[in-house]
């Protein structure tokens, strides 16, 4: 885990597919995972669980709020959102949301490329001004806060800090995916949802 100091060397990243895997690895069976953008290509590849959602609007910043909604829906759940550091930028607001809102049982994990993947790889307003994720956490008040660029201490530290007092914020520096942009979900998302619904309906008799 690293501290928020800026360098001039060139930034370490972890190959994308390597850092969601420690996450698949750590997944309990009735956590939620949401997941949006590159991270809705990634984790399908590794897993596919009832309890999974997909989301990929047309509109970036939506899928950390509907993880809120649903941490706070269900409270006796961990849920884990992924989303890219184009979408967080989208809607840096929902960070104080959370912790207005109380929710303990969210973790965010930012998946950060350093470019708008899916519509090019065009470089991020956050990559080129040197955004600090980390430090935006803190600042509003999220009680543990991890950043990662190395992937042998993510895969240390992991669960450790999946296990810490939430809302837990993670920021995951990763290498873009140079490969076809366009994003083929496993299923429609509107298919997804009602598989969604029907399991927590069916866990709630």
């Amino acid at each position: 885990m690293i501290d928020g100091t800026k360098t001039t060397e060139p930034r370490l990243r972890m190959p994308v597919g390597d850092a969601i895997d420690v996450l698949v690895g750590l997944r309990q069976d009735d956590d939620v995972v949401i997941t949006c953008m590159g991270s809705s290509r990634e984790w399908p590849r590794r897993c596919d669980h009832v309890l999974d959602v997909h989301h990929v609007p047309s509109t970036m910043g939506g899928t950390v709020p509907l993880a809120l909604g649903v941490a706070l829906a269900q409270p006796q759940r961990r849920v884990h959102v992924l989303t890219g550091d184009g979408s967080l930028l989208m809607n840096l607001g929902v960070l104080v949301t959370i912790i207005a809102s109380g929710a303990k049982n969210l973790t965010i994990v930012v998946v950060d490329n350093g470019v708008y993947e899916i519509t090019g790889g065009q470089r991020t307003a956050g990559a080129a001004a040197e955004v600090d994720f980390a430090g935006l956490a803190r600042s509003v008040g999220f009680p543990h806060v991890a950043h990662f660029r190395d992937l042998t201490d993510w895969r240390r530290r992991a669960a450790e800090v999946l296990a810490s007092t939430g809302p837990r914020f993670i920021w995951l520096e990763v290498e873009p995916q140079r490969e076809d942009y366009l994003i083929k979900l496993p299923r429609p998302l509107a298919e997804q949802l009602v598989r969604f619904q029907r399991t927590l309906a069916a866990e709630g008799e």
